[in-house]
C-alpha cells in the first residue's frame, strides 16, 4: 500500500475537491451530509487514493453505482483469513448431490474420515450403539442401546479390550504330553502330537461294530497288496531289457552280428570316401518295425554294416544293412520318446537318451543296459568324446540350458558348461577334438575348449535362427548347420567364421530338426525336408542337383553309407526307414 499526499486549500473548491470525492459524497443531500472537521493546515493525508478507508454509513456492504465496473476497497486481514461458512453450493456441480433430497429433508455432506465412519458403523452393527452425528445441541449424544454404551464407557469397538481372565478362558489348550515311560493306554506319551482339549474323538459305537471294523481293516491291506501288484512297465529304470530277433547269436564260425560281413560286402575293407559318389534314385529296401515316427538313426562306426534307430514309440532297434536287412535286436529301456543315440568309437557300446529324462549306456552285442544317468532334466543330445583315451567321458546337452560332462567310470558329473540361454540341441567336436561347438534354442553358436567352461567363440546375429542340427564335413574343415529359416549355413572349424559363399537353400524345414548329411567324398550335401523329400546340393556350386520323393512325412534323419558310391538311408516320422540306391 502506498501513501500519496494531496494538497488543497480552503479557497480552492475546484477540480481538487472533485478529485478527492471518489464515491460522490459531495452529491449527498445536505441533510444527510457527513460532518467532517477539516484540519487547520491545508495538508490532507489520504491512506490510499480512490479507496474508502472506512464505511461512512456503517453499512455491511459496499455501495456501488450502476456504472461502476470495479470496486476499490481494503479488506482487513482478519476477514480475509476467515474460514468458508455456509453449506456447499448445490448448483456448482450437477452430479454432486444426486441423492440430496430425502424424506427427512435436505442432505448435506459432513466431514468425517473413512476410519471414523467405519468404527462407528462396526460399533453400531456389533454392539448396538453409535455416536449421534447431529449438530443439534438438544439431540442425544448416543443412538441405540444407551445402557450398553454407558457400560462400555461410550467407547467404539476398537477401544474395547477383553479382560485377561476372559482371554485365558477362551484360549485353546493342548492335552498333556504324557509320560515317557508309558507306551500305550491312558497317560501314554504323545509329545508334540498331543491333541487339543475338546477335540478328542468319541467312540460311541457298540463293541460288535468296532470288532467288525477291525476285522475289515485287517482284511483291507491284503486287497491293497493285490491291487498294487501291477505289471511293471517295460523300460523303467532297473527294468531294461532287449530282445534278439535272429535264429542264432553266432554263425558257424562263432561270429556275432558285430563282425562286418566281408564276404557279402568286400568293399567294407576299403577306405571311406575313396570312391566317387552319385545321387541315389530308387528305394531298394524298407525296414518296418517302429510303430511311431523315427527320430534318429546312426550307422555303425567305420564299416556301417549295422544301423541303430531310435523312435517315438520308446524303442531302440538294431538293423542289419548288408546281409538280410532284418531287425537284429530291440532295446526296451525308455519310458518316453527316444531323442538321441550315439555309438562309441569301436561301436561296442552306445548311449541313448529320451524324454523320460534318462541317459543309458548299452552293450551293442549283448543288449544289456550297463549304466544309467540322470539329473532330472530332459537330455536333447548325447556325444562320446571322440578320443580313444577319453571314451569313458560323454557330454549331454540338456533342456535346462546346460551341457553336462559325465565320467562313466564314477557316474558323476565332472564339468558343467552353463552359458546358453536356451535348451542345447547339438554338440560337435572340432579341431582334433580339443574343442566342441554347441547350438541352442537361443539362436546362438558357441565354441568351447574341452573341460573349460568358458566360451571361446560366440556367434549371434539379429537375423540368425535356431540351428537344431549340425554335421561335420568329411574333411573336418567345415561344419554345416540346418537353420530354421530354410537354409543350411556353413562355418569354418578353425576360426568359426561363416563361409559366405556356401549357402544351401530351396527346401522347407521350418520347425523340424532335419539332419544334414555329406557324401563320403564330400561332393554332395543333403538334407530332408518337411514334405518328405531329400534334397541334394553340389558342395562346390551350391546348386540343387536332385529332389528325391522319399516319405509321406518329414524326413528327419538320413545317413550316407561310408563305403558305397550312392547309397543313402532315410528315416521319417511315418515310422519307416528306407535304403536308396
Amino acid at each position: 500500500m502506498s501513501l500519496l499526499a494531496g494538497y488543497s486549500s480552503d479557497e480552492d473548491d475546484g477540480p481538487s475537491s472533485n478529485s478527492n470525492d471518489t464515491f460522490g459524497l459531495s452529491s449527498i443531500p445536505v441533510t444527510k451530509r457527513l460532518r467532517v472537521e477539516e484540519p487547520a493546515s491545508g495538508l490532507i493525508v489520504t491512506a490510499a487514493p480512490d479507496v474508502l478507508a472506512e464505511d461512512p454509513l456503517h453499512q455491511t456492504s459496499l455501495v456501488t453505482r450502476p456504472t461502476d465496473t470495479r470496486m476499490n476497497v481494503n479488506i482487513p486481514y482478519a476477514e480475509m483469513t476467515l474460514p468458508l461458512q455456509g453449506p456447499e453450493n448445490p448448483f456448482g456441480d450437477r452430479n454432486r448431490f444426486l441423492n440430496q433430497n430425502a424424506l427427512a429433508g435436505h442432505v448435506e455432506e459432513q466431514s468425517m474420515t473413512e476410519h471414523a465412519f467405519r468404527q462407528q458403523h462396526l460399533t453400531h452393527s456389533i454392539l448396538g450403539y453409535s455416536a449421534n452425528p447431529s449438530v443439534d445441541p438438544n439431540a442425544p449424544a448416543v443412538l441405540g442401546a444407551f445402557e450398553k454404551a454407558q457400560a462400555n464407557g461410550f467407547a467404539t469397538i476398537d477401544l474395547i479390550k477383553a479382560p485377561r481372565a476372559e482371554k485365558k478362558e477362551l484360549k485353546r489348550k493342548r492335552n498333556t504330553r504324557g509320560d515317557l515311560e508309558v507306551v500305550d493306554g491312558e497317560g501314554a506319551y504323545q509329545g508334540p502330537w498331543a491333541t487339543w482339549r475338546g477335540e478328542e474323538r468319541q467312540d460311541t459305537l457298540p463293541e460288535g461294530v468296532e470288532e467288525a471294523e477291525e476285522e475289515e481293516e485287517e482284511e483291507e491291506p491284503e486287497e491293497e497288496v493285490q491291487v498294487r501288484k501291477a505289471k511293471p512297465k517295460r523300460g523303467a529304470p532297473g527294468l531294461e531289457s532287449s530282445v534278439f530277433h535272429g535264429k542264432s547269436l553266432t554263425d558257424y564260425q562263432g561270429r556275432t552280428y558285430m563282425s562286418p560281413p566281408i564276404s557279402e560286402a568286400p568293399q567294407l575293407q576299403s577306405e571311406a570316401g575313396s570312391q566317387e559318389t552319385f545321387i541315389p534314385k530308387t528305394c531298394i529296401h524298407t525296414w518296418t518295425g517302429h510303430t511311431q515316427g523315427v527320430s534318429v538313426i546312426r550307422l555303425f562306426p567305420n564299416t556301417g554294416h549295422l544301423l541303430l534307430s531310435g523312435s517315438m514309440d520308446t524303442k531302440i532297434k538294431l538293423w542289419d544293412v548288408y546281409t538280410h536287412g532284418n531287425c537284429l535286436r530291440t532295446f526296451h529301456g525308455h519310458m518316453g520318446a527316444v531323442k538321441d543315440v550315439t555309438f562309441s568309437n569301436d561301436g561296442r557300446k552306445f548311449l541313448s537318451c529320451g524324454h523320460d529324462r534318462q541317459m543309458k549306456l548299452w552293450d551293442t552285442e549283448t543288449g544289456q543296459c550297463l549304466k544309467r544317468f540322470s539329473n532330472g532334466k530332459v537330455p536333447h543330445v548325447v556325444r562320446f568324446h571322440p578320443d580313444e583315451d577319453k571314451q569313458h567321458i560323454f557330454l549331454a546337452g540338456m533342456s535346462d540350458k546346460k551341457i553336462i560332462q559325465y565320467d562313466m567310470n564314477s557316474g558323476e558329473i565332472t564339468q558343467e558348461y552353463d552359458q546358453h540361454l536356451g535348451a542345447v540341441n547339438t554338440i560337435t567336436f572340432v579341431d582334433d577334438n580339443r574343442r566342441f561347438v554347441t547350438t541352442s534354442d537361443d539362436k546362438t553358436i558357441r565354441a568351447w575348449d574341452f573341460d573349460i567352461p568358458v566360451v571361446i567363440k560366440y556367434i549371434a546375429e539379429p537375423h540368425m535362427h535356431s540351428m537344431p542340427a549340425v554335421t561335420l564335413h568329411p574333411s573336418k574343415k567345415y561344419f554345416a548347420a540346418q537353420s530354421l529359416d530354410n537354409q543350411i549355413l556353413v562355418y569354418s572349424t578353425d576360426n568359426f567364421r561363416q563361409a559366405r559363399n556356401k549357402r544351401f537353400a530351396g527346401h522347407m524345414v521350418a520347425g523340424y530338426a532335419a539332419q544334414v548329411g555329406f557324401s563320403p567324398d564330400g561332393k554332395w550335401i543333403s538334407s530332408g525336408d518337411g514334405e518328405g523329400n531329400v534334397v541334394f546340393w553340389e558342395w562346390k556350386t551350391g546348386r540343387i542337383k536332385s529332389r528325391l520323393r522319399a516319405h509321406s512325412k518329414v524326413v528327419i534323419a538320413h545317413e550316407w553309407l561310408p563305403h558305397e558310391s550312392s547309397k543313402v538311408i532315410t528315416a521319417s516320422w511315418d515310422g519307416l526307414i528306407k535304403l536308396w540306391d
